[in-house]
């Protein structure tokens, strides 16, 4: 009764941060937190529990990676292969490399997703991989937003069009998942095009390692934001991509990533960002003073 109160307490929440869109946030001075696959250092990575976990933190938007199985239903995995978050190597020992794409959905859910060693004794030893549908229906619970990272698409071929057709499914398409809820990202800006050419009201943005002002000018033509590695991010970049206006007519976003110190956090607030991802959202929310 006590878990089903609490559960219910953090979805209402949740629901009431969502009203804050990512530009009204920014608006106010104070970078959107967004959880890092869920909130990957309060529960294992891209499971439910971490989205949980970032509800309860007052977390009112996460980002999660997405890939396709063998028999083709997207699931919520970031690395290319299975040895380091679940227990792949015990349950399938003769199967190395442990490519997501050789395993069917049946056997990828079936895996333990909190096996690494960090979580032992944590009560998240037992987290499953999620589907994507699987996902989004958590998130119509706790009405948190949606970063949505297509996960090396070169790995799956057509992966963009059943993303669209899993979120059309699932009621993630309307005018209020798109306009307030959702965004899609990627390090592939190929992947981001063809999004961009069959949904163009999806807001997108591209992921960078480092923090290259030269590309701005090319990237404003096609996504709404950049997310680049946040140790690149200086406040140059961050005035010339304020400067630019992407597709929807709005300034192009600077989202950062992987932001987990006091430190870091008050330097990209300093310099403007408009968000970042983070590991810890909870702690980096109460650093920045919300």
């Amino acid at each position: 009764m006590l878990e089903r109160a609490l559960t219910t307490a953090s979805a209402a929440l949740a629901l009431t941060l969502c009203v804050l869109t990512p530009s009204a946030l920014a608006d106010a001075g104070t970078p959107l937190v967004i959880g890092h696959r869920g909130a990957a250092g309060l529960a294992p990575e891209n499971t439910l529990e971490a989205v949980d976990r970032a509800a309860r933190a007052g977390i009112g938007w996460v980002e999660v990676d997405v890939q396709r199985s063998k028999d083709g239903v997207l699931v919520v995995l970031h690395d290319q292969d299975l040895a380091r978050t679940t227990d792949a190597r015990t349950v399938f020992p003769r199967r190395a490399p442990w490519k997501v794409g050789d395993f069917t959905v049946a056997e990828l859910t079936g895996l333990r997703a909190g096996a690494e060693p960090r979580w032992k004794g944590s009560g998240y030893e037992n987290a499953r991989v999620p589907t994507l549908g699987q996902l989004l229906d958590r998130l119509d619970r706790t009405g948190q937003g949606l970063l949505l990272e297509v996960k090396w698409p070169q790995n799956h071929p057509g992966v963009t069009r059943d993303i669209l057709a899993v979120l059309g499914r699932k009621g993630w398409l309307d005018r209020r998942h798109v306009d307030s809820r959702l965004h899609i990202i990627s390090f592939q800006a190929a992947a981001l095009r063809e999004v961009r050419a069959l949904r163009p009201a999806i807001k997108l943005g591209i992921c960078q390692e480092g923090a290259s002002a030269g590309k701005l000018a090319s990237y404003a033509k096609f996504v709404d934001s950049v997310n680049p590695q946040q140790g690149a991010v200086t406040r140059d970049f961050v005035r010339r991509a304020h400067a630019l206006k992407g597709p929807h007519g709005k300034p192009l976003k600077v989202w950062p990533y992987t932001v987990n110190t006091a430190t870091q956090a008050r330097r990209l607030r300093a310099l403007g960002v408009d968000g970042f991802t983070s590991d810890v959202p909870d702690a980096m929310r109460r650093t920045l003073g919300r």
